[in-house]
């Protein structure tokens, strides 16, 4: 069967009222969302893996957990003079810690919409903390405006042009001497090409985005192929949703909290299993990275 008949007998299930209103409300410059009714299941299956955890009550969804957040934070020593950026800062969790640093100046980028976004929680009695609605590719903060920029579980998802484009906004946006943390998905050294390009693929299909991750040596080549210089780098088991990592990251109520959840939300449960499915059949080739760059002075 061609694409053409393929796609004509998937349209011929939707009801054409649907498809009549999904026309309609595109012309008339309709948000993405607005266009679900065409669609036909719960949201749980259509979720990118991250939000979906985010709705289950995950709260910490970095690769390498809260434990290597913390060391690469260690490393790159949040003090109260600096001026942070954090791009894709998600649910806050990451923010909180910084801004227990109590620094002059904190910026969360994020493409999110302001009035939904979780961060705004987090940033609430913090006067010199704000919410910036941009993409990490083009923030409109002034050049060398900050001292510290942190990224984690972002640039994974974006292509080697955006990852690049990226760490190049965050070396313009950074003062000379400023530090970059970044923690990401990385594949460990033995992986083959062959093998890098079925591991995306897998995951990409489970997690419903992109995934793209680099060795340590791919991740070092772009941050200094960026201007930056490579001062730390740091690996740690990829165990995102193992029972231990879990219980670690969001404790032990958050975990009843999350495991209560998705248990009762079968499609969720679907595509949570094979989530962490796909991260074990994937566990000898497959690793969260962390580092710190520095902008030269």
């Amino acid at each position: 069967m061609s694409t053409e008949d393929t796609q004509a007998c998937a349209c011929s299930q939707v009801p054409v009222e649907q498809i009549e209103k999904a026309a309609v409300l595109a012309r008339e410059g309709a948000k993405p969302e607005q266009l679900k009714g065409t669609r036909s299941g719960p949201e749980e299956k259509r979720l990118q893996g991250h939000w979906l955890l985010a709705k289950m009550g995950k709260r910490v969804l970095r690769p390498g957990g809260m434990e290597m957040t913390r060391r690469i934070l260690t490393n790159a020593a949040p003090i109260p003079s600096d001026r942070i950026v954090e791009f894709g800062p998600g649910v806050g969790k990451t923010a909180e810690l910084l801004l227990a640093a109590q620094p002059k100046k904190y910026w969360g980028v994020d493409v999110r919409e302001d009035a939904d976004n979780p961060l705004l929680d987090v940033l609430k009695g913090h006067e010199d903390a704000v919410l910036i609605n941009a993409d990490a590719k083009a923030t409109g903060l002034e050049d060398g405006c900050a001292t510290l920029v942190v990224g984690e579980a972002m640039l994974t998802m974006q292509s080697d042009a955006d990852k690049m484009a990226i760490m190049r906004e965050a070396f313009r946006i950074m003062a000379p001497g400023g530090r970059y943390a970044l923690h990401e998905m990385g594949f460990r050294p033995e992986a083959s090409e062959q093998v890098t390009g079925d591991v995306e693929k897998n995951l990409s299909r489970t997690i419903k985005v992109g995934a793209r991750p680099l060795t340590l040596a791919g991740w070092e080549k772009l941050l200094r192929g960026a201007g930056f210089e490579v001062e730390y780098c740091t690996t740690n088991k990829m165990a995102l949703l193992e029972i231990r990592r879990v219980i670690a990251d969001e404790g032990l109520r958050g975990f009843l909290k999350f495991v209560f959840n998705v248990t009762r939300n079968p499609a969720a449960r679907k595509r949570v299993l094979a989530m962490r499915k796909t991260f074990r059949a994937n566990q000898q080739f497959i690793c969260a990275v962390g580092f710190v760059a520095v902008k030269p002075a």
